[in-house]
Parts: structure tokens; C-alpha cells; sequence
């Protein structure tokens, strides 16, 4: 393909990246570096350019990566205080969120997110596979006629406390498998992402909820965070992340950060470090302090 002069448009370009694993890949894909290291397509437009800056450090990222992805309004709420959320941010991010989960082998929730939503997890905004769709629900709270369960549009990981005794309730349906774990400690984004991986599920997209992916952060299981504003004010509502934090500014996680417009919204990428996955990132990342709740 490195003698191919056809000119890669923005379609092309995501066809191609979803192949991309290695820099030998990139460079057989057409991906050259720029004189700022960066690296651009040999012939490509624009937006081409735009796709392979913005998930090109995902695609390279390897096997085992631990990503999340919120949407909010610009005074920090995922959803208004009825708990609706269609929607905070515009289409150019829904096409993004979309492509995250393309670039995953599981997407994952939290009780409260799969209760309030319903939603699919699948990928439908571009090409690409559906991940596996993980539901935390330590205390089996997910109504079984939700989507997740019954649509077989991709696999579905139901993981539940012991205690709660409801694996047994999907026994025997197509694309759906129960994960229990032992008790409340079990549930610690480290072990879940641990229990994922041990499944082949290396690359993990948290997609909510605020608590959930607080939770993530907090305790130095992501790697990234992708969190996209939306020129919008609500005044209360849902928040997005939430966690107790240091007592002086000095002490506050400032990772380094990339900023792309989608549309009238504001997407802020912090790489969070690389840590081995499920690891915490640093003491500073550490002490952020601990987020409420357990997982949604």
C-alpha cells in the first residue's frame, strides 16, 4: 500500500485505522511522519489528517489500554436533573463516542447508566465491530427486558455480586454471560479490569456513568480520558466526574491535554500516563481522592 497515490479521504482513513496496531502497520497504511513527528497520511485530505491525529495513539496504544469517554454541559453535568441525556453534546461527538467503541473489545457501564438508558453500546455512527458490552451491576438491579439482554446485537458481560443470587436468571441466552464476583471489593476498577483482560478484553472504554468512570480515574485504572464539553449551561442535573479532591490547588491532577473542536463542542484528551493496566498512574494521580458511590 506505501506506493498507493490515491488520495486517502476521511472515510478511507478510518477504514484504515481500524487495522493499525504497530507503527509498521501505520506505514503500510500510508501513514508517514510529519516535520512535527506527527504522523499524517502520504496523500490525504484534511480530514483524513484530523482522524489519524485524533485515534491514531489509540490504535497504537497495544493489547491491554483502559480508556473512558464522557460528554457534558460546560457547567459539568452528563445529564439534566430528570436524568435526561439526548443530548448534551452534537453529532460530531456521537460519531466519536462511536469510534471509541469501534477501537475497544469491550465497552463498559454501570448499573445506574444501563437502568436510565437503555442503551445499545454498539457501533452504528461508523464502520467497525461492537465490542463486548459489560454491565457492573453488583446488586442485579438491570431490568432483564433491556436491550443489552435481549437484542443480541453483541455479546453482553453481566457482572453481579454473589450476594444478589441473579446469574442464573439469563442461563441460556444467546450472547449473554454472567460474571459474579465475590463481594463489594471485587467490584475495584483494577480487579474488573484484571477479570476483563483474563477474557481477552485488554482494550476497555468506560463510558459511564459519571460515578463509574470517577471511580476509573480516581483509582489510577485509566489511561485515558476523553471528556467533551458542550457549550451549554443546565444549572444542576447529573453530575459528570466527582470525586473529593485535594485541598490545595497545587495538589490537583493537571495531566498533559489535547483539545479538538467537534462541531460547537470542545473535546479535551489527558493522557494519564502508561501504566501497567489496572496499576495507578502516580502518587499525585492517587491522592485526587476517592470517588462517591460504588459502581453505578
Amino acid at each position: 500500500m506505501t506506493g498507493d497515490h490515491r488520495v486517502v479521504d476521511a472515510d478511507a482513513a478510518w477504514e484504515r485505522l481500524l487495522g493499525i496496531r504497530s507503527v509498521a502497520d501505520a506505514v503500510s497504511a500510508g501513514l508517514v511522519p510529519g516535520p512535527d513527528g506527527r504522523m499524517r497520511w502520504r496523500h490525504g485530505t484534511p480530514g483524513a489528517d484530523d482522524l489519524a491525529d485524533r485515534y491514531l495513539p489509540l490504535c497504537l496504544a497495544g493489547p491491554r489500554l483502559t480508556f473512558a469517554q464522557l460528554g457534558q454541559s460546560l457547567d459539568g453535568f452528563i445529564a439534566s436533573r430528570t436524568g435526561d441525556a439526548d443530548y448534551v453534546t452534537g453529532e460530531e461527538d456521537r460519531a466519536h463516542l462511536h469510534r471509541m467503541r469501534a477501537l475497544a473489545d469491550a465497552v463498559v457501564v454501570g448499573a445506574g447508566t444501563a437502568v436510565a438508558d437503555d442503551p445499545r453500546l454498539t457501533v452504528r455512527a461508523c464502520p467497525g465491530t461492537d465490542p463486548v458490552r459489560v454491565v457492573l451491576d453488583p446488586h442485579g438491579r438491570v431490568p432483564l427486558g433491556h436491550r443489552l439482554f435481549t437484542d443480541g446485537a453483541a455479546p453482553t458481560v453481566w457482572v453481579v455480586g454473589a450476594a444478589c443470587g441473579r446469574g442464573p436468571e439469563v442461563a441460556g441466552r444467546d450472547g449473554v454471560d454472567v460474571l459474579t464476583l465475590p463481594d463489594r471489593a471485587a467490584f475495584g476498577p483494577r480487579n474488573l479490569v484484571r477479570e476483563l483482560a483474563a477474557r481477552g478484553l485488554g482494550r476497555v472504554l468506560v463510558e459511564g456513568g459519571g460515578v463509574t468512570v470517577s471511580r476509573f480515574l480516581h483509582e489510577g485504572a485509566l489511561h485515558r480520558l476523553y471528556v467533551t464539553v458542550a457549550p451549554v449551561l443546565l444549572g444542576d442535573g447529573v453530575p459528570g466526574l466527582a470525586f473529593p479532591g485535594p485541598a490545595l490547588m497545587r495538589d490537583a491532577l493537571r495531566p498533559p491535554t489535547r483539545r479538538v473542536r467537534l462541531g460547537e463542542d470542545t473535546l479535551f484528551e489527558l493522557d494519564l500516563g502508561t501504566p501497567d493496566p489496572g496499576e495507578p498512574v502516580g502518587h499525585e494521580h492517587a491522592r485526587a481522592g476517592q470517588a462517591r458511590g460504588e459502581a453505578q
